[in-house]
């Protein structure tokens, strides 16, 4: 198997993990705010769709040869800014606090669906090129994949079954 196509399998392992706990939660669990951080499993996944977004307007701009269009919650600051992260997940949390839980899900899934989609379209060689598209600052695309992954699994999902597991009695 290639690199490319190891990369798209953890990522489609990645959403089967997603699905697999979210269909053992009902939607009272998924909603109510009793993770350590006091966030709801609805805030993460909303939180989680707003990154994708970013991940997603990167590959469409590989895929036509154009600067990303960032969604609006950036306003217009660079997605990589470290001291505006902060305002960045707070703007998201505005964003995804009032919706439906079925629509935070649907666009998440269907974000991550989209994403897998455009990353099979990019040649694999222009996945792991460093140069060729300059608004990654000398990062390749596999690295938006690889983030993509990391964010869902290590800076969530993992924390998240670390503290189901430590709630069992």
């Amino acid at each position: 198997m290639d690199k490319k196509q190891q990369i798209l399998t953890a990522l489609r392992e990645e959403l089967s993990r997603w699905e697999n706990m979210l269909s053992d939660l009902s939607e009272e669990q998924i909603v109510n705010r009793q993770l350590p951080s006091d966030l709801s499993i609805k805030d993460v996944i909303g939180h989680l769709r707003a990154w994708q977004q970013v991940s997603i307007a990167r590959l469409e701009a590989a895929q036509h040869n154009h600067e990303p269009a960032y969604p609006d919650w950036l306003a217009g600051l660079d997605p990589e800014s470290e001291e505006h992260i902060e305002q960045f997940n707070a703007r998201i949390h505005e964003i995804y606090r009032q919706q439906p839980w079925s629509q935070v899900h649907q666009e998440w899934q269907d974000g991550f669906l989209r994403l897998l989609e455009l990353s099979e379209a990019i040649p694999e060689k222009d996945l792991f090129d460093t140069e060729k598209y300059p608004w990654l600052k000398g990062y390749a695309l596999v690295d938006v994949l690889q983030g993509t992954h990391e964010h869902h699994h290590i800076d969530h999902l993992e924390p998240i079954l670390a503290w189901f597991h430590q709630q069992k009695p």
